[in-house]
């Protein structure tokens, strides 16, 4: 078993308190705008901007630091028409066959439904795999930590790094979304966590007049 090394903290930045209020004012406000998007422009991103926010991403925490993460950028038009075609079959069966009632009235007021041409609008998909284990140089098996948690948090930063950078996204998750490694072809130890739409949004965008919750309802404080 390997000594454990460390290093000082030399990244810490200590803040004034008025500062720090401030910092986490800013921060507030400006993830307050995000919002998510279903319309977007066919217009180029340029890919540095796709890679930081994914090292960006690749900067979360995680179960012993194995990283039980994988991101798949798509933005080959044909590889993007095959996921549509197959993100669209399954959301087809969803919205006529496996939602109850209940579910569809949930959805209702965001007037979603089978139909997801922003698979191929925007210039980017993002799909998200979630590590269930490692294969070791000898071929063994070994298993990964807080997977979910792990690959939720990253996303959640990705999101957020996404937005900060100037661009939408879309959050879309078909069930099941095997097709993805068929399509991607990454192995049996990924399964597909998310699929994040990426780009600028159209012209005329529109959203979903909604709002959060509060702060009392969401926290208690002790």
């Amino acid at each position: 078993m390997p000594e454990p090394t460390f290093t000082p903290l030399y990244s810490y930045m200590k803040y004034p308190e008025d500062e720090m209020k401030k910092r986490a004012d800013s921060f507030y406000r400006q993830v307050q705008n995000r919002r998510t998007v279903r319309t977007f422009s066919e217009r180029e991103v340029p890919r540095d901007v796709i890679e930081n926010c994914i090292l960006a991403a690749g900067t979360a925490p995680s179960g012993a630091n194995i990283q039980p993460w994988h991101f798949v950028v798509i933005g080959n038009p044909e590889i993007k028409r095959q996921i549509r075609t197959a993100a669209e079959k399954e959301e087809h069966e969803f919205y006529t066959h496996r939602a109850s009632p209940e579910w569809l009235e949930d959805l209702s007021y965001l007037g979603t439904d089978e139909h997801k041409p922003f698979l191929e609008t925007a210039p980017y998909l993002i799909a998200i795999f979630e590590e269930s284990y490692r294969v070791l140089a000898d071929g063994k098996h070994r298993k990964n930590y807080y997977v979910g948690e792990s690959t939720g948090i990253a996303t959640g930063i990705l999101l957020t790094a996404i937005h900060h950078s100037g661009l939408v996204s879309l959050t879309h998750t078909p069930s099941p979304m095997g097709f993805l490694n068929k399509i991607l072809k990454r192995p049996k130890n990924e399964k597909p966590f998310l699929l994040l739409v990426v780009g600028y949004p159209a012209e005329g965008t529109v959203v979903p007049d909604i709002s959060k919750k509060t702060l009392s309802e969401i926290v208690t404080f002790y």
